[in-house]
């Protein structure tokens, strides 16, 4: 009879180190899920907001350079430089802006997004979409790009074929109001919403 007891004993014991370990088992694996699920929420937040690869950097020369004359830029359109000491408004424009202004607004920590006038509207209502409701957003017609789709920031530029590039939202993500804003704090409204 002390047998059996014994036996019962050592069979409740191994059953509750048993469920012990299960539990601590349990503890481990939601731990390291938990931990496999940040790391790959993080890498994709960080991949989010890089740059994408094909991106020109440009010497702009330094901000504050204002001029109430026209700049004969070295891009089309032009990634920064001296500039009119009026901004353009932020928004989406169905006409040309003056380029002296809008590179005012890039100093600001906008981003610029020209496109062909002959852009198809399924696309122009993308940049649209993209742009409105954001702050330091401008978009505009320009003739002569070298692509139907160029985004623009202070410095940095990036050409595109098709506004569809997840390219153009990446893009975004890393330059408006990004580090290589001259003027961080600056308002992009306030200025002018003049159109050629």
């Amino acid at each position: 009879m002390g047998n059996k007891r014994s036996g019962q004993v050592q069979t409740t014991a191994s059953s509750g180190l048993n469920r012990t370990y299960l539990i601590v088992g349990a503890i481990i694996v939601v731990f390291v899920a938990g931990f496999i699920a940040l790391v790959v929420i993080d890498s994709r937040q960080q991949a989010g907001s890089s740059p994408p690869g094909e991106v020109e950097t440009y010497d702009v020369g330094p901000a504050n350079e204002h001029t109430e004359s026209d700049v004969d830029y070295e891009q089309t359109p032009p990634a920064g430089g001296e500039h009119n000491p009026v901004w353009q408004n932020e928004g989406f424009y169905d006409a040309p802006v003056r380029d002296e202004n809008a590179v005012h607004t890039m100093e600001h920590g906008a981003v610029w997004i020209t496109y062909s006038p002959d852009l198809p509207q399924a696309q122009k209502d993308q940049i649209r979409q993209l742009v409105e409701g954001q702050t330091c957003m401008v978009a505009s017609p320009h003739p002569d790009l070298p692509t139907p789709v160029v985004a623009s920031a202070w410095g940095k530029q990036l050409t595109l074929e098709s506004a569809d590039s997840p390219d153009l939202e990446q893009f975004v993500r890393a330059y408006r109001l990004g580090p290589q804003t001259p003027e961080v704090g600056a308002t992009c409204s306030g200025g002018t919403a003049d159109t050629l």
